[in-house]
């Protein structure tokens, strides 16, 4: 991905965006931050310089002064012509001159800097070099939720990306699935999700059978086959944010041990879901969720946590699990998707992307979470 973010937002949006993380970065007891290419620096500024880059690009964010984006001299045209440009200065280098002196003029000589996760490490190294005293502490450490709670623009364009899943589904179900690869369906529901307006497919899950028992089966070889349960788990990024989503279906009927099983995580699902409310800490939704499935008897085969956090990628703070005690705040979007594995038989899983609204939670996808029976 290169040039700008495709979402439609304005310099004063990002703007306040860079003014907000200084202003938590602040508070966290942090001198700045330092936000190499990545997601972080789409979702402050709407720039993504090229991908395979060994040339130092980072926006400097400090309480009390200007946004700076230290760039190579040959990408700044570019660079120039981000949405979020007008709100931030310039300072470019050229080859041969040293970035990280650049860099170490705009930093305090003994600051602690938040930095990106997925910087990388000769720039991090290169900046320690240049100012020992200095210390860094990755964003997620530091500041995990900083894009954790989505404005009105964003939950629009998230529930835009959670419908364009939901009408990949409603095609796939029509398709036939015995006799075919796992690898033929999922390359299936990628072109679906195009057709629907991603530009980013990042995972197509299509787990057949005993596969189903492994939740990052993904695709493989196998033969899908009748009397198989099929889980579907799909997504990926649709004018910038993120769509996720499992269903799981039956190729001819199930039986009646897939059918309570199916139901059990149905149920599981829904309570997770009604858990969600502002000031509710993360970890109950991970308890409502696991209530369920623990006291039917099948908590050894719940495996995984109940949700994770969704915005410009498809998986971000905060996390639905035990241990994580952070409230739930109006605008936070994340995943409800408990799963139940039987080794060497079949899984099931259930997933929508839900949205913390003032009085409760608010589906992004709307399919049906029967079970399913396809052809």
């Amino acid at each position: 991905m290169t040039g700008t973010a495709t979402a439609p937002f304005t310099a004063d949006d990002y703007r306040a965006r860079m003014e907000r993380a200084a202003r938590e970065a602040a508070d966290a007891g942090l001198a700045g931050l330092l936000v190499a290419p990545g997601p972080d620096l789409v979702w402050l500024t709407g720039y993504a310089p090229p991908a395979a880059t060994e040339r130092l690009t980072l926006l400097v964010l400090a309480p009390g002064r200007d946004p700076v984006l230290v760039v190579p001299t040959l990408e700044a045209p570019d660079a120039g012509k981000a949405a979020g440009a007008p709100a931030l200065t310039l300072r470019d280098w050229t080859d041969g001159k040293d970035p990280y002196a650049a860099t170490a003029a705009l930093l305090d000589e003994g600051g602690r800097f938040g930095i990106s996760d997925n910087a990388w490490a000769m720039h991090l190294l290169g900046l320690q070099k240049t100012l020992p005293a200095t210390s860094y502490a990755s964003l997620t450490e530091a500041l995990p939720m900083l894009r954790a709670v989505k404005d009105a623009a964003e939950l629009e364009l998230m529930a835009a990306a959670g419908a364009a899943a939901d009408r990949a589904f409603e095609e796939i179900r029509k398709a036939p699935f015995a006799g075919r690869r796992e690898s033929e369906v999922g390359a299936d529901l990628a072109g679906l999700l195009r057709r629907y307006g991603h530009s980013q497919v990042d995972f197509t899950i299509v787990a057949s059978g005993p596969n189903g028992a492994n939740p990052h089966h993904e695709v493989g070889d196998r033969v899908i086959e009748r009397g198989d349960m099929v889980v579907l788990d799909f997504g990926g990024l649709k004018d910038g944010y993120g769509s996720d989503t499992s269903r799981t279906v039956h190729v001819g009927e199930p039986t009646e041990e897939e059918r309570r099983v199916h139901d059990l995580v149905r149920e599981a699902q829904e309570a997770g879901f009604r858990a969600v409310r502002p000031g509710v800490a993360c970890q109950e939704v991970d308890r409502a969720a696991r209530a369920v499935i623990a006291d039917a008897g099948y908590g050894e085969y719940f495996i995984h946590r109940t949700g994770h956090g969704i915005g410009v990628t498809t998986h971000e703070p905060p996390y639905m699990i035990e241990g994580e005690e952070r409230p739930l705040v109006p605008g936070m979007c994340f995943s409800v998707e408990p799963g139940v594995y039987l080794p060497g038989r079949f899984g099931v899983r259930i997933e929508d992307i839900v949205t913390v609204t003032e009085d409760g939670g608010r589906r992004l996808n709307d399919t049906t979470r029967e079970l399913v029976i396809v052809d």
